[in-house]
């Protein structure tokens, strides 16, 4: 089974992925890692690493061609801004939550104040608007692509992962 988590920074697709993840007993690929490693092994910071990528899609190819290489098993929880978009997969989940929930947990996580983490998410969001919609022609708000859409604001971390499970225990066998 192959199941996409999606959602902006802030939403908890890490949280629900790892849960799902332990759960279900699937491997966890997480698209943020590999961007983070990619940005690390470069000496830069992810906001750097985000104005490069948008000066071409190498950088997002690699980590797109990396994800659909892992998923040729067909097994796993697909964790990326873009996985419910170019994956096939069983189940496609998209978390959101309105700017300001999701700046407070960015801020507790990165222990920085909530003005700054609503200013960098919202210039990260941008960024990845542009290189999502340039390079792929996807419009990141088109919520189309995905089975199920939880507001993980309105929704706990518990609640989330049962509305997931629910949904993925709905699904036919493959």
């Amino acid at each position: 089974m192959i199941i996409t988590i999606s959602g902006a920074p802030g939403t908890g697709t890490s949280t629900l992925a790892r849960s799902l993840s332990a759960q279900l007993k699937l491997r966890w690929i997480n698209s943020g890692d590999l961007f983070r490693k990619i940005a690390a092994e470069k000496s830069i910071t992810v906001r750097e690493m985000n104005r490069l990528a948008e000066k071409g899609p190498e950088i997002d190819y690699l980590i797109d061609d990396a994800q659909k290489v892992l998923a040729r098993d067909g097994e796993g929880i697909f964790e990326g801004r873009l996985s419910g978009h170019l994956l096939p997969a069983d189940l496609k989940v998209l978390l959101k939550a309105d700017l300001r929930t999701r700046a407070e947990r960015i801020a507790k996580r990165e222990a920085k104040l909530i003005e700054d983490a609503m200013q960098e998410t919202r210039a990260r969001e941008e960024s990845e608007s542009r290189r999502y919609k340039m390079y792929y022609n996807i419009d990141i708000s088109d919520l189309s692509a995905y089975d199920l859409v939880v507001d993980s604001g309105t929704f706990d971390e518990a609640a989330t992962l049962a509305i997931v499970l629910a949904a993925v225990r709905s699904r036919p066998c493959p």
